[in-house]
């Protein structure tokens, strides 16, 4: 019997001593998760082979990466402009929240996702973009690499290097990552065909003739924005080029397997009527996620996620404490294929453009309709932003002879109050449907929600949404808040330019 319980004894010892070494052995096998942030410049959702774009080989990575994560068909930027959109994503706040409500930066007591990441002992780096990704003047990342060392930002043997030194970096300290990598194509300056390179900038892979590429619905089908076109599709497959690079120096560095990866772009195509405004083709951004131990290939359609979401949706994935007071929400039950509920619609805004000007904007949409508010619209408001172009150009040609594009070309100019749009059938959002007593009650429904939300944002632009049926009430109490207290300078229109408004 005594033998028989020491030979019990010996096998208990020798469980207890496997099950300690078999969790210390998974201990060490169990990799903290890292995050990796890449982003497009400029990019409409649609232009990707993922979201339906039909022009040949135009994203062949991006696509395949796309079969292996989560894809969203309602995913929205809060701001549709470089800085202020990517400040959302830096601070989880609104921009009224955060103070960045354009080209500036937030206050030192707002915590930030590189902030808290790096307290959590994460090294935290940048490529690309890294002034309008720095939402605090005097953050210091722990890497940094700037446009003038990536190829003017459009080099993927570049964005490859930097890439490859920075995840080296991370497994000699041995430390987690949050890791921003920013290319900046498809933003303008597009790549015209055959154009001589300098920067020590590459040539895409591919090129593409006016004939191969496919003009936004948004836009009318003119021989200079077909050109113009094909110079952005060119700057799309670099994209697509250093997307390719940028995970080719993930594989090699080992960390794939612990990394959650984030692709998205800060704002629609620069050309009238996408970035820096407030339409769909403005806001709306391809976004897909690739989580290790989460849902693959998977199509959401029926959840709108935003940019507001991002900061704590990565608090959420590495199991940090929630930051009570950001305004967005953890979207990370649905990287798992579950549901959300209030994931029905999304608030969007413009406050602020390149040069401080003023252009305040409202927008919530649903799949169905869209509501915009225009703050700074009152008949003789001129309208522009550097994002025009020989598009522009060739439709401002064009008004002269034909009475539609001529409407097209007043209405980007001076705008009106509010817009309404049924998205579903006009998501090129041609057909303002605001005094169509149709759809009166729609209207109705959209103007309340937007008012709900500005409410419980403490939405500085409330009052001047409140005198919407009076467009100089409207200005005037627009131009009394401070961020926008230099709406008024320039509201005029020259002669010139009024005359040609006739």
């Amino acid at each position: 019997m005594k033998k028989l319980l020491r030979c019990l004894n010996v096998m208990a010892t020798v469980l207890i001593f496997t099950s300690f070494s078999c969790g210390a052995s998974n201990d060490i096998v169990k990799k903290p998760m890292n995050i990796l942030l890449i982003t497009a410049d400029d990019l409409n959702a649609d232009s990707l082979g993922c979201y339906g774009c039909p022009v040949a080989e135009i994203s062949p990575n991006i696509d395949k990466f796309s079969s292996g994560a989560l894809r969203f068909e309602n995913a929205h930027v809060t701001v549709a402009i470089c800085q202020p959109s990517r400040g959302v994503l830096a601070t989880g706040l609104y921009p009224h929240h955060s103070g960045i409500m354009g080209f500036m930066h937030t206050q030192k007591n707002i915590p930030t996702i590189m902030e808290t990441l790096g307290d959590k002992k994460y090294l935290t780096g940048v490529v690309g973009k890294v002034d309008h990704s720095t939402p605090k003047a005097d953050y210091k990342w722990d890497f940094a690499h700037y446009r003038n060392e990536l190829g003017d930002g459009r080099s993927p043997q570049k964005y490859y290097k930097f890439c490859t030194e920075f995840f080296k970096k991370c497994r000699d300290e041995n430390k987690p990552f949050y890791f921003m990598v920013n290319s900046h194509d498809p933003h303008r300056p597009f790549h015209i065909t055959k154009q001589k390179l300098t920067k020590q900038i590459e040539n895409p892979s591919r090129q593409y003739q006016p004939k191969e590429v496919e003009v936004p619905g948004f836009l009318p089908d003119l021989k200079g924005v077909r050109d113009e076109m094909s110079y952005y599709f060119n700057s799309v497959k670099r994209l697509d080029d250093t997307f390719a690079k940028i995970m080719q120096a993930l594989e090699e560095s080992g960390f794939a397997d612990n990394t959650a990866v984030f692709f998205l772009s800060d704002n629609g195509i620069a050309v009238p009527f996408a970035k820096c405004n407030a339409y769909l083709s403005s806001t709306r951004t391809p976004l897909l996620v690739r989580v290790p131990g989460a849902s693959k290939g998977i199509v959401d359609k029926d959840h709108f996620v935003s940019g507001i979401d991002f900061f704590p949706t990565v608090l959420d994935i590495l199991g940090l404490k929630a930051i009570e007071s950001l305004d967005g929400e953890s979207f990370l039950p649905l990287l798992h294929g579950q549901t959300q509920k209030n994931r029905d619609k999304v608030f969007t805004q413009i406050d602020s453009k390149a040069g401080h000007a003023a252009v305040p904007m409202r927008c919530v949409q649903d799949r169905q309709f869209g509501y915009i508010f225009n703050a700074w619209s009152k008949g003789d408001h001129y309208y522009r932003n550097a994002n025009e172009g020989l598009s522009m150009k060739a439709m401002q040609e064009a008004a002269k002879t034909n009475p539609e594009i001529a409407a097209r070309v007043k209405l980007f100019r001076y705008r009106v109050p509010q817009e309404l749009y049924d998205l579903k059938n006009d998501p090129d959002c041609l057909h303002n449907l605001i005094d169509n007593p149709k759809y009166r009650q729609q209207l109705i429904q959209k103007q309340k929600e937007l008012e709900e939300w500005m409410i419980n944002t403490k939405d500085p632009l409330l009052a001047s949404f409140n005198k919407r049926s009076n467009p100089k009430e409207m200005f005037d109490a627009a131009s009394e808040v401070e961020a926008y207290s230099g709406l008024k300078k320039g509201s005029k229109v020259s002669k010139k330019k009024r005359k040609s408004k006739k």
